[in-house]
């Protein structure tokens, strides 16, 4: 199933994987369990793309050593979450992505996402840690504030890439310098979103708002307010025959509602019969 899955990934568009991030509901995997989807995933995408490994926890030292096992393993880079519950200052912000950075020589790539995380990673401490750590070299952004946005593109050194950490913000990140997404829907619209960045970077900018368009509904099913992503998504994959399976507690499966709501925007975007 995941070597089916990164098969599908990489030929609909995806330029790079993430393993184990939110959508591969990374807080119920054991650390065995991530060691050997790291290594599955390294292995089965051939070096046609980078591995980038989710290795965020809210406890700094578990982060250090999920990020050297990612080293370890022989992952492209790591993917680092702000912490979540424990309400970090700033301050602490700073010290715990500074010190797991230094930890190993791997690209790192800063995920802020305060809708789930109840912290917001501000732009001047985000931009304190790109120019102080040379291997703090991205930022995944889910904020969706884009006064913020703006703030880290202007200030970000060069070679420091912003990258929307949420799909329906992608058309209007790109128009304030983000590089590209971490998606979500990918999974499912990945040849449209991957035009869509490419022509908005050749300046066709109708046709870029015209994907943007067409895969809304698609965005608006994995992402319902009745429940979390990625149990969407998860549904949809199922439904196109690329089994995912259920999600773990305390994620449950999506409704009937849920789903029907998923298989009418599958069939409006042509991927399932309507």
């Amino acid at each position: 199933g995941v070597r089916r899955l990164v098969e599908h990934l990489l030929a609909t568009g995806s330029d790079g994987l993430v393993v184990c991030g939110t959508t591969g509901e990374a807080p119920t995997l054991s650390l065995d369990e991530k060691r050997r989807m790291f290594a599955l995933v390294k292995e089965a995408t051939r070096g046609r793309g980078a591995v980038i490994a989710g290795t965020g926890t809210n406890d700094t030292r578990d982060a250090v050593a999920m990020s050297k096992m990612a080293e370890d393993v022989g992952m492209d880079g790591v993917l680092v979450v702000t912490p979540y519950y424990n309400k970090p200052s700033q301050q602490g912000l700073y010290c715990h992505f500074r010190t797991v950075a230094e930890s190993i020589s791997l690209p790192v790539m800063l995920y802020n996402v305060p809708s789930r995380t109840s912290v917001n990673l501000e732009a001047t401490t985000c931009l304190r840690l790109a120019r102080d750590v040379p291997n703090i070299v991205a930022l995944k952004e889910a904020g969706g504030n884009m006064l913020q946005i703006s703030d880290v593109v202007a200030g970000a050194p060069e070679g420091f890439r912003v990258y929307s950490g949420e799909d329906a913000l992608t058309l209007p990140m790109l128009a304030l310098g983000a590089s590209g997404v971490v998606s979500v829907t990918s999974h499912l619209v990945g040849r449209d979103l991957k035009a869509m960045i490419e022509a908005f970077r050749a300046g066709r900018h109708d046709e870029a708002f015209r994907l943007h368009a067409k895969m809304l509904p698609v965005v608006r099913a994995c992402f319902q307010p009745t429940t979390p992503s990625p149990v969407p998504l998860k549904a949809a994959l199922n439904m196109l025959g690329l089994p995912v399976g259920p999600p773990r507690l305390p994620l449950v499966e999506a409704t009937d509602r849920e789903k029907e709501v998923v298989r009418t925007a599958l069939a409006s975007a042509g991927l399932l019969p309507q």
